[in-house]
């Protein structure tokens, strides 16, 4: 039996770089997670352990903070693009990286004090390879939302083992995970970034749901059909099941006014939405 080396990638994770930027008596800061991975010539590595091309992870790690002090951080998109064309043009051995970015928001409390917000973390995810493809995906992660009405659930299979009962007005919740990938280099990530996120929550609040699946789309659509500079959205959306509580054993009625919000068990609703003329997306979802 004979064996080889598959797919195989290498990085540092999760390193945590806040960046100070103290304009006089104002200070303004940028609070990032920052993971890299690069893939290339690695079979030397893997089958004798000649680390000849293996750049350290410390090293990626060092870099980024680097980075941050010499260039700055404005947009994560536009850092995390800087860090994997550094990697690929800098080193023989490295063929491809891929920069994820996770960006913590706060809330000024005064001209150097700050409060962390408590919603959703913003990020990105940026390949790119010697061969000069660039792909930039950008998103956000724990985005909870809810309708306390407008949304139904029936018609669906029913066998032996169902036991849900169908309804036409129920809570719907999620925590959203959303990525988009742009079809070109943005010249305004931020603006982009506020905008698709607007454009969720819109299709969110104002769609009239009969499955969780069908809001995901509409979703999707909005953020299309809204912002040229994209060309396919991704979402993943646990279902926040809340369960009306039987009040009768205390006299009380309950016309869908209190719930019980289960955290587990969970529904998992996921999918794409993409222009008709969307570009391969090739390694962009790895």
């Amino acid at each position: 039996m004979s064996v080889k080396l598959g797919p195989n990638r290498y990085g540092k994770s999760e390193t945590r770089l806040v960046r100070v930027v103290r304009d006089g008596p104002v200070h303004h800061i940028k609070d990032l997670n920052v993971s890299t991975s690069l893939s290339g010539d690695m079979e030397a590595a893997h089958l004798t352990g000649d680390n000849a091309g293996v750049l350290p992870t410390d090293t990626q790690k060092n870099t980024a903070y680097a980075f941050a002090k010499r260039h700055g951080v404005g947009q994560i998109e536009e850092f995390a693009l800087l860090l994997a064309r550094h990697f690929v043009t800098t080193q023989p051995s490295i063929h491809h990286a891929r920069v994820e970015i996770g960006e913590y928001a706060w809330s000024r409390g005064g001209p150097h004090s700050f409060v962390r917000d408590g919603g959703e973390v913003r990020t990105c995810v940026v390949h790119h390879d010697r061969d000069g493809r660039t792909t930039v995906l950008s998103g956000l992660t724990d985005l909870v939302v809810l309708n306390t009405t407008g949304s139904e659930f029936h018609g669906y299979v029913v066998d032996e083992y169902t036991t849900l009962p169908p309804t036409t007005d129920r809570v719907l919740a999620t925590a959203v995970t959303a990525r988009w990938r742009h079809t070109g280099e943005s010249e305004s990530y931020g603006k982009s970034y506020e905008e698709v996120r607007r454009c969720l929550l819109e299709a969110f609040a104002g769609t009239h749901s009969r499955s969780l699946q069908q809001t995901l789309y509409a979703m999707g659509e909005h953020a299309l059909t809204t912002c040229p500079e994209i060309c396919e959205v991704r979402l993943s959306m646990p279902n926040k099941h809340h369960f009306l509580v039987d009040l009768s054993p205390f006299g009380l009625d309950n016309d869908n006014e209190v719930y019980h919000a289960a955290d587990r068990p969970y529904g998992l609703i996921e999918g794409s939405v993409l222009r008709e003329d969307a570009p391969d997306a090739g390694f962009a979802w790895e």
